[in-house]
């Protein structure tokens, strides 16, 4: 497996504050696929935009509402980053925001390795595509264009209210997450029909949130990639001397959820905290601000939870979660990465 060597290529966290008139973002480091967006000071729902549905259609990862356009949120995707427009929830003055971005192809293309035919946007270098594609009602498969299975997706209704439908490979598809509220991992044979992912497709039952009749979707599909991408599981044990969890790489961004309990989704990256104890914490399911709650440390090769709330490492729970890199461990145009 070919190793990322510099994961800012292809990820990166973005902060900025707001300025109430149009605003070019620069410093991202490529034209990104997808870009979400969070207000930090104020109670404001999260937005997330991609190149397929197009820059100025916005859905928000905490609610079940459908996408909507908006000329003033996010304007266009640009060569070094994006451009935003007045919309207060993404630009409002002396606002302050985060802005977690990724490279998929920059272009798009049809995909018909599935038995539903669908739109991807694909990166096989890091192991990220974005899928859009019209529902059937019936269980069926659809191509995501990454040529490695996908560890972790996320799928979203477009055209209708309906709930973030969430796989991970150490939930499997047997269930299901929800991305917008706090529930635990769920039993159903509806999201994924039963049927884990493969190399060229995933599969869809005859649930409204992931293959509802003549409903347009969009999904996220995530695979492993050495030096920058992990899905990650790891077993709580109740102690602020918590679990370590091995990544290969230092991260620049964690996402982690108890898949046993209904707990939040906590978000965490190395530009809102940059030593440990990381404690900066945005909730992917809730509107709410910026909050710190001493959590976990950002090692070298994964990160070490420092606390023993329920939400991160409630003993014996699975918690799950996606980490991208800042530093692989070791890379051919990287000196060791260190802990910070």
């Amino acid at each position: 497996m070919a190793q990322i060597n510099k994961p800012t290529d292809y990820f990166n966290t973005k902060l900025y504050t707001g300025t109430g008139a149009e605003h070019n973002i620069t410093g991202v480091g490529f034209q990104p696929d997808w870009t979400w967006i969070k207000e930090r000071n104020n109670v404001t729902s999260h937005r997330v935009f991609d190149i397929i549905r197009g820059a100025t259609v916005e859905m928000f990862p905490d609610l079940t509402d459908g996408e909507s356009s908006d000329a003033q949120s996010l304007k266009s995707f640009d060569s070094d980053g994006f451009t935003l427009g007045t919309d207060g929830a993404t630009n409002g003055s002396s606002d302050t925001y985060a802005s977690w971005n990724w490279l998929a192809s920059n272009t798009t293309a049809s995909n018909t390795d599935g038995s539903i035919t669908s739109t991807v946007s694909a990166n096989t270098t890091s192991g990220f595509s974005i899928v859009s594609y019209t529902g059937t009602g019936s269980a069926g498969t659809l191509g995501h264009g990454l040529g490695s299975t996908p560890k972790m997706i996320i799928v979203k209704c477009r055209s209708d209210a309906d709930t973030w439908a969430g796989y991970h490979v150490d939930v499997g598809a047997t269930k299901y997450m929800e991305l917008d509220t706090t529930a635990a991992a769920q039993t159903s044979t509806q999201p994924w029909n039963d049927t884990e992912p493969t190399s060229s497709v995933f599969t869809v039952g005859n649930w409204s949130a992931t293959n509802g009749s003549s409903r347009t979707y969009i999904a996220y599909c995530f695979a492993e990639k050495k030096g920058f991408s992990k899905a990650f599981s790891y077993t709580g044990n109740g102690s602020t001397d918590g679990s370590f969890c091995y990544l290969g790489f230092r991260p620049a961004f964690i996402l982690l959820k108890n898949a046993d309990r209904a707990e939040n989704w906590f978000m965490f990256d190395n530009k809102r905290d940059t030593y440990n104890v990381a404690d900066a914490y945005l909730n992917a399911d809730a509107s709410t601000a910026e909050t710190t709650l001493a959590t976990v440390d950002f090692l070298s090769n994964g990160f070490k939870i420092r606390t023993s709330g329920a939400y991160a490492n409630f003993s014996g729970s699975n918690i799950i979660g996606i980490a991208f890199a800042e530093s692989p461990l070791v890379g051919t145009n990287n000196t060791p990465a260190t802990a910070r």
